[in-house]
């Protein structure tokens, strides 16, 4: 029983810590501030716990995979 309450408190926590870095970040971009990390930082947070926040992430590293690889062609 002490096993599950820790690990709720675990998830809790990643979860409030994942959206309070994702809105810190929101209002970096506005305001000076590393905005872009942040946000990442905060939706690496929320991937852990959910599925919306995953796709999120894979689409990004997609994305810029996908751009490293039109800006710096692989060398033959």
């Amino acid at each position: 029983m002490m096993l599950r309450t820790v690990e709720q408190v675990r998830r809790i926590f990643l979860i409030l810590a994942g959206f309070t870095l994702l809105l810190l970040g929101i209002i970096m971009i506005f305001t000076p501030g590393p905005g872009t990390p942040v946000i990442l930082m905060g939706l690496g947070l929320l991937a852990a716990e959910f599925v919306w926040a995953r796709r999120i992430v894979d689409r990004i590293k997609r994305e810029s995979a996908r751009l490293k690889d039109m800006l710096l062609p692989p060398e033959k």
